[in-house]
């Protein structure tokens, strides 16, 4: 048996290929939600990541993932996502995948062992100490995070790597090592499976916590989002509604004034003056509404 819980066999998998369908699915949402809950041994750890990301993002500097496989799915995931959502510049947020774009349709398994790709990756970035790089790996050893941590230690990026075995290589070298002990999958080494949920919702619980730190989140609003559909242009108005306490005329007349920015557009339907106003009272406060609305309403 593995020393790794990844490549463990589950205690209820002997027999498995002969159960009716509808018990194998109970087994199977069980070990989702199993490994749903390994996240929260994580908080702590988590909290201390996104400090780190947040300052990345205030100074400028740029959010990599490094990831291979399943894994760079779930970091692919939550990257795409943080311009959209939270208002983040495209250019601060970069991924690696092992295997490149090519992997997106046709994901094999030998790049993940290519440490030099992702060295090589790495040092075309040329990184310095206002950048971060998030390596992510089930196994914890998965040369092409590792190897991507690495080469950003010496550039001198702040690095946080996730596993979901405990003293593992990843771990060892990250700033931040945060481990996802996840149970031994009901299809063993099928990483995609738990390892990949706790992946996905500790990435989104880090991702989220920097963009509170940045001030991106009101009251569980997207005060940053960018409304570039129908969908979102409704969430806009409802959330510059709420928060600002004007009608939904008053809170749209403001969204076109400031051009889709919520914080501004709040700020305005609160009451500032014009929009020159609303913007250097949200620069005093380092864009963070608050703070900028409670000047307004006095």
């Amino acid at each position: 048996m593995s020393s790794r819980r990844t490549e463990n066999r589950h205690a209820a998998a002997p027999g498995l290929d002969t159960r009716p369908p509808e018990e194998v699915l109970d087994l199977l949402a069980d070990g989702q939600a199993e490994a749903a809950l390994s996240v929260r041994s994580a908080v702590a750890d988590l909290a201390r990541a996104a400090i780190l990301a947040a300052e990345t993002i205030e100074a400028g500097g740029r959010l990599v993932y490094a990831a291979a496989g399943s894994s760079g799915l779930m970091a692919l995931a939550d990257a795409l996502e943080l311009p959209g959502t939270y208002g983040i510049r495209r250019e601060q947020i970069v991924v690696l995948l092992a295997g490149g774009a090519d992997a997106l349709v046709n994901m094999t398994g030998g790049p993940e062992d290519d440490g030099d790709a992702a060295r090589q990756a790495i040092e075309t970035l040329q990184l310095d100490s206002r950048d971060c790089v998030i390596g992510v790996t089930a196994s914890g050893q998965t040369p092409y995070p590792v190897e991507a941590l690495l080469t950003a230690k010496t550039s001198g990026a702040k690095t946080i790597g996730f596993a979901n075995n405990a003293g593992t290589r990843i771990l060892e070298i990250a700033d931040v090592g945060i481990c996802l002990p996840t149970p031994p999958e009901v299809i063993a080494g099928s990483t995609r499976m738990g390892a990949g949920t706790a992946q996905k919702i500790a990435l989104n619980m880090l991702s989220t916590m920097m963009a509170i730190h940045l001030g991106h989140v009101h009251d569980g609003y997207m005060v940053n989002v960018v409304a570039d559909n129908i969908k979102l242009r409704e969430r806009a108005k409802g959330i510059v509604a709420a928060i600002s306490g004007a009608s939904a005329e008053r809170a749209a007349a403001a969204l076109e004034t400031s051009e889709g920015a919520v914080k501004l557009a709040v700020l305005l339907a609160a009451g500032a003056a014009d929009l020159g106003a609303a913007e250097a009272m949200l620069a005093e406060h380092q864009g963070h509404l608050r703070p900028a609305l409670a000047a307004v309403q006095g």
